[in-house]
């Protein structure tokens, strides 16, 4: 399978890459650096506000991943967020590529219903701002009737740590083991994107990971 991956060189994209390359895919890493995360793929720069040079990149591949994350540095990273993902989106429709698969937050998940994590009064405000930017790109792509996109949501702990292959899928609410916990590394999440990489199995819609 032949996949572009945007945001490739962070803590996410650099183990989804490292997992599809595993796998015996055809990777084209793409960063602002132009860095290569792991051997075995093609990395270029290039910034995904340029919808022309997204389509470019995507044209002829089978599906795109995005691994874009929001700056934790700026007062309001959700408006710059929003609008880096809507370019994307142009270039994807652009390139004729009709999949994406988006890695996602867990704030937006249901604690309880209707009540989502990232409103509870105990959620960390490090962390909130970034939450609600991931929130605000999963009711954008919930508009975006003419691509198969899937939006992939870790648990509410989330980090480097084991990869044991083994975790359970969800839907919309948050996931939590007999401990009442929440969590999922970053290398058995990359995992799980890449089998939807691979599987196509939930278009437009969104899909959780966690332990």
């Amino acid at each position: 399978m032949k996949i572009v991956l945007f945001g490739a060189t962070g803590m996410v994209g650099s183990r989804i890459a490292a997992e599809a390359v595993d796998r015996g895919h055809q990777v084209m890493a793409v960063s602002r650096s132009g860095g290569s995360p792991v051997p075995g793929l093609t990395a270029t720069a290039a910034d995904c506000s340029d919808p022309l040079k997204v389509g470019e990149l995507a044209t002829g591949q089978d599906v795109v991943a995005s691994a874009l994350a929001p700056q934790r540095d700026i007062s309001d990273p959700g408006t710059l967020f929003l609008a880096l993902n809507e370019s994307l989106v142009a270039g994807v429709r652009r390139s004729g590529t009709s999949r994406l698969v988006v890695v996602g937050g867990a704030g937006s998940l249901e604690v309880t219903p209707g009540e989502a994590l990232a409103d509870r009064p105990d959620f960390p405000d490090a962390y909130r701002g970034e939450a609600l930017a991931h929130r605000d790109l999963l009711a954008y792509l919930r508009t975006v009737d003419d691509l198969d996109w899937t939006y992939v949501s870790p648990g509410a702990e989330f980090g480097p740590g084991e990869r044991t292959g083994t975790f359970r899928l969800g839907g919309d609410q948050l996931l939590t083991d007999e401990y009442g916990n929440s969590r999922v590394s970053a290398e058995d999440y990359a995992i799980a994107f890449v089998d939807e990489l691979e599987s196509g199995a939930h278009p437009r819609g969104r899909i959780s990971v966690a332990y």
